[in-house]
């Protein structure tokens, strides 16, 4: 029999890890071809650390296709244009068809800077959302430098990414100090976030009293709720939005140096395809992973849709954490595995979160399970170990990206002992119900 088809679109943090685990879990039953409009894997948590120099993207970058070809993943270096999923097909930007029996979509999302006038790096505010910003950002600082100024940082409305803003904020804070140029630049953090350390997830643990005591600590101030409306050269024009949606308060705020993290949308290639994504463009997708109009198209990562955690102010997303993503990936191969053996699709991503946000010289970790409350865990904490983990982190992931591994026995014991696990376990009974008569 011809072996079917398994296509990924997209190389990051989600379609990497899960060429390697379908082609791990489905072994030669399937043809595992990937799709991507570029040949070098970046791992976008860096990109922070790139913004300050202190690390190269060379640092962070792995290139793909030998990755690929060694653990029998087909690699196409083309970007998809379109997706027909009413004929199995993918038009790609060289003019070329693909066929695929199943579809793995791993996009990431399209970053909409367009959406508020001024805004990204094509205005006036840079952007640490990919490692070709992130470069572009940490020429900016050094021209900021020459001559310090007040800096803005922040995630507007519609954004669902809001760690790397606290990242941010706080490693320049850390910069900053270690050149003794802190006091010449006051700092100013703008979130669409209801509260502080909200995160688009209603907080986890404590956030909300880590993060805040964290800004005490640094003299940042903020403003939440908040709507940016515009952003001139070195002004942005920010409207602070009461519960009942009025205008609280205007503000115009000066900046020598800005990051502001965007909202996202779904890629042109899927967007708007009926069936397949909601208004903005994201796929949606069942609790396997699959979409309900066109079942044998798979999702993961920023691309899928998930609703808010509950009603703001102002719109705020939910983000898609590292291991929530992972979880994902682990879901779409075993259920992969089952529809190709015809068996029915049963696995289900737990969607768990471990995440480790750092600020330059100490930072906060929390884990979450699941991400989206209410949850089984909800834990939170700050220290100087959590600069070290993420540090060891990032090396972690380019060595399982490097040997092509999507997880190795010793990050599943160790996940194991956290009690994180990567799928969802079978409901089980109460004891009490087990002892009733």
């Amino acid at each position: 029999m011809t072996r079917p088809t398994i296509v990924i679109i997209g190389a990051g943090l989600g379609g990497a890890i899960a060429a390697f685990d379908i082609r791990h879990v489905v072994g030669d039953r399937a043809r595992v071809v990937m799709v991507s409009k570029g040949d070098i894997f970046h791992f976008t948590p860096s990109n922070p650390w790139v913004a300050v120099r202190w690390r190269t993207r060379e640092a962070i970058e792995v290139r793909l296709p030998d990755v690929m070809r060694r653990k029998g993943v087909e690699f196409i270096n083309v970007a998809a244009t379109r997706i027909r999923p009413h004929e199995n097909g993918i038009d790609l930007a060289d003019g070329r068809a693909l066929h695929y029996d199943y579809l793995v979509i791993a996009t990431g999302p399209e970053l909409a800077f367009d959406e508020i006038p001024g805004l990204g790096p094509e205005g006036h505010t840079v952007s640490i959302c990919h490692v070709d910003h992130a470069v572009e950002a940490a020429a900016a600082f050094d021209t900021f430098m020459e001559a310090p100024g007040p800096i803005v940082v922040g995630a507007v409305q519609g954004a669902s990414c809001f760690g790397p803003a606290y990242e941010f904020v706080m490693i320049l804070d850390t910069e900053l100090r270690r050149r003794k140029l802190r006091d010449r630049a006051p700092m100013t953090f703008v979130t669409s976030e209801p509260y502080i350390g909200h995160l688009g997830l209603d907080g986890v643990g404590d956030t909300k009293g880590l993060l805040e005591s964290e800004m005490r600590q640094r003299h940042i101030k903020w403003i939440t709720n908040a709507r940016v409306t515009s952003v001139d050269a070195g002004m942005m024009h920010v409207e602070e939005v009461a519960q009942d949606g009025s205008v609280k308060a205007s503000h115009d705020l000066p900046f020598a140096y800005s990051m502001m993290l965007p909202a996202f949308r779904g890629v042109e290639a899927i967007r708007g395809v009926e069936g397949l994504t909601n208004p903005r463009g994201f796929v949606l997708v069942d609790k396997h992973q699959r979409n309900p109009t066109w079942p044998d198209i798979f999702a993961l990562g920023v691309c899928i849709a998930i609703p808010p955690t509950g009603p703001t102010p102002v719109p705020v997303g939910v983000p898609k954490t590292g291991f929530m993503i992972e979880s994902m990936v682990t879901a779409i191969s075993l259920n992969l595995r089952d529809i190709i053996d015809g068996k029915p699709p049963t696995a289900e991503a737990s969607w768990n979160a471990i995440c480790l946000a750092d600020f330059g010289d100490e930072g906060v970790a929390f884990i979450a399970q699941p991400q989206i409350p209410p949850r089984n865990i909800n834990w939170a904490s700050r220290g100087r170990w959590v600069h070290a983990a993420k540090a060891a982190f990032e090396r972690y992931f380019l060595h399982k990206v490097r040997t092509g591994q999507a997880e190795p026995l010793y990050e599943k014991l160790a996940l194991n002992l956290l009690g994180a696990n990567k799928l969802r376990e079978p409901t089980a009974r109460h004891s009490s119900q087990e002892t009733a008569p």
